[in-house]
């Protein structure tokens, strides 16, 4: 680390930020010590240490004192505020809450990418327009574009959803004004990544119902079965789901030149309640 303090804006993760700022003070001042914070904080030295290591949150009233510590006033007080509230939410709800704040309260450029990558699983459209680009030759009718989806969007979404996802450098639009669809990858292993694909999942599982009566049955293929199953052999019926999610994935890719964007659900969940100790 360089002779700058850590930025709390750069970071999504309280425990990393609280690792580097304890670095940072300790490479400029020796007697900044586990114990010396932990005297701060009225914690002890050990417990502090696994705070700092991801394996114990950081008790609430210990938040007011850290901001004390490191001079923040105004949006990084409320920040960092934030961090430590996003860290310990444990529900969908709080998680999603929280870190649509900590997104609002940072600088503008450096959330750019990232909360283009959070709204990305925020409506259906975005992934079904990324794959239609790839057969579909698009440089600019965006009434044409968003006439092309089922259901249709409006001509607003499809700017909108065009400009997300050059934010995320899904699409480029090339010299001869066509947008090329571009080989990126969304950031993993974040806390609200889990929580932002829920949201898109639900997106999904709500349109394959209305389907049923936006689409003809020649168009569609949508089944039901009932079964009984040890709920031990679930790993098992795991792992034929994703043998066959591979499987479509290889027939986009060896198969005729597409025409057409579809979605596939596959969905596997308990009707009856299981009973963990006979499991």
């Amino acid at each position: 680390m360089n002779g700058m303090a850590p930025n709390v804006f750069d970071h999504l993760n309280y425990n990393a930020f609280l690792k580097d700022y304890y670095e940072y003070r300790k490479n400029r001042n020796a007697f900044f010590s586990y114990r010396y914070l932990g005297r701060i904080l009225n914690l002890d030295a050990g417990f502090l240490v696994k705070v700092l290591q991801g394996k114990l949150s950081l008790p609430e009233k210990c938040i007011d004192p850290l901001i004390k510590l490191c001079a923040f006033e105004g949006r990084q007080a409320d920040y960092f505020r934030e961090l430590v509230h996003y860290g310990r939410a444990k529900t969908a709800k709080d998680i999603k809450a929280h870190f649509e704040r900590l997104i609002a309260l940072r600088d503008l450029e450096p959330r750019k990418v990232e909360m283009a990558q959070y709204s990305f699983y925020q409506k259906w459209y975005h992934s079904a327009i990324q794959c239609l680009l790839l057969f579909h030759r698009f440089t600019g009718d965006f009434k044409a574009l968003a006439a092309k989806l089922s259901p249709a969007i409006s001509v607003k979404e499809a700017k909108e959803s065009i400009r997300l996802l050059e934010d995320i450098g899904f699409v480029r639009k090339q010299e001869d004004g066509r947008y090329e669809v571009q080989d990126a990858r969304i950031t993993t292993g974040d806390k609200w990544q889990s929580v932002a694909i829920r949201t898109f999942q639900e997106e999904c599982l709500k349109l394959a119902g209305e389907s049923l009566t936006r689409h003809p049955k020649e168009d569609r293929d949508i089944s039901t079965v009932t079964i009984t199953l040890s709920s031990r052999n679930l790993e098992e019926v795991r792992a034929r789901v994703k043998e066959l999610r591979q499987s479509l994935l290889h027939l986009r890719q060896d198969g005729d030149e597409p025409d057409s964007v579809y979605q596939v659900n596959i969905q596997v969940f308990p009707l009856t309640r299981i009973d963990k100790e006979k499991a």
